[in-house]
């Protein structure tokens, strides 16, 4: 039995020994055949190594190609969009001129109608131009008319008119005890009415007359009545006073439009004579004045407006 035991040992250690050979003799096979195919390994890895060289330079190579290739590219599509851009600015210039020339025909029409009108104008200038002289030439006359009027009243009575921010008309032989004594008023002609600015000696009633003359625009009525107001004003002993209104103003020795009317005064007939003036004689040089104009009203402004 001991011996059984002694021997198990010795036999499990052949067996291992025997194992270890036979893993031996197997393992030295395979480092062998390692040996053997590892040259053969590493040339096919050195020809693998030598392929991805070639194959990595071929890469490089065609990327560069690839590079010059979307080079190529931006500059022809560069190109195009420089071709098409410029077609379109081909386009955008012939529609330009297509409508410019289109404006010019219209111009051109437009030109030709101007012209024709601006004809017609002309012609109507020309003719308002002719009217324009012929009215010149007729107011000339009229303000010749106007001096001629002047003159005559001056000779037959004269007084002075002084022009200025109004009209004054100042009156001598009013007053038959003092013929040089002056009695005056000032009225002003402004926004197609007018308006007394002063009056000396004062008349009763005066605001009357004014809303009477610019009811009527009867200046040269409205002046006879007012030298009538001044002449019976003498003959009750009224006298002017001392004034202080005063316009910046030439006085011109003029005629004035006045005419004496008989008052019941005390004075006897034949002064009363030296002052009268015909009402006949006076009308007759006014229209001899207005002869003409288109309207006495007309007249007696353009009176105004030649003394102002």
């Amino acid at each position: 039995m001991e011996r059984e035991t002694e021997q198990s040992p010795k036999t499990k250690m052949e067996s291992l020994r025997t194992i270890c050979d036979r893993e031996f003799s197997i393992q030295q096979q395979k480092i062998d055949s390692f040996t053997a195919s590892f040259p053969s390994s590493l040339n096919s890895i050195k020809y693998l190594a030598l392929d991805t060289a070639q194959n990595h330079a071929k890469l490089a190579k065609m990327k560069a190609n690839l590079r010059e290739a979307e080079d190529e590219l931006v500059k022809v599509l560069a190109a195009k969009t420089r071709k098409e851009a410029k077609q379109m600015a081909t386009r955008d210039s012939i529609s330009a001129v297509k409508a410019r020339v289109e404006e010019l025909k219209r111009t051109v029409q437009v030109q030709r109608s101007r012209r024709e009108e601006y004809g017609a104008i002309i012609s109507r200038q020309s003719l308002a131009l002719s009217k324009t002289e012929e009215d010149a030439e007729h107011e000339i006359e009229e303000n010749g008319g106007i001096q001629e009027a002047i003159s005559w009243y001056n000779r037959v009575l004269g007084f002075q008119i002084e022009g200025g921010h109004g009209v004054k008309f100042t009156f001598n032989d009013i007053n038959i005890k003092n013929p040089k004594e002056e009695y005056s008023f000032t009225i002003r002609h402004a926004n197609d009415a007018y308006s007394l600015l002063d009056c000396n000696p004062n008349l009763n009633g005066i605001k009357d007359l004014i809303n009477e003359l610019n009811r009527t625009n009867d200046l040269f009525g409205f002046v006879r009545t007012i030298r009538e107001k001044f002449q019976e004003a003498a003959a009750l002993g009224l006298q002017p006073q001392s004034t202080t209104f005063h316009q910046d103003c030439s006085t011109i020795s003029l005629s004035g439009p006045a005419l004496s009317v008989s008052s019941n005064r005390s004075e006897s007939s034949a002064k009363k004579n030296e002052h009268h003036i015909p009402l006949q004689d006076a009308n007759r040089q006014f229209k001899k004045f207005s002869h003409g104009s288109k309207s006495p009203a007309k007249a007696r402004s353009r009176f105004m407006n030649y003394l102002e």
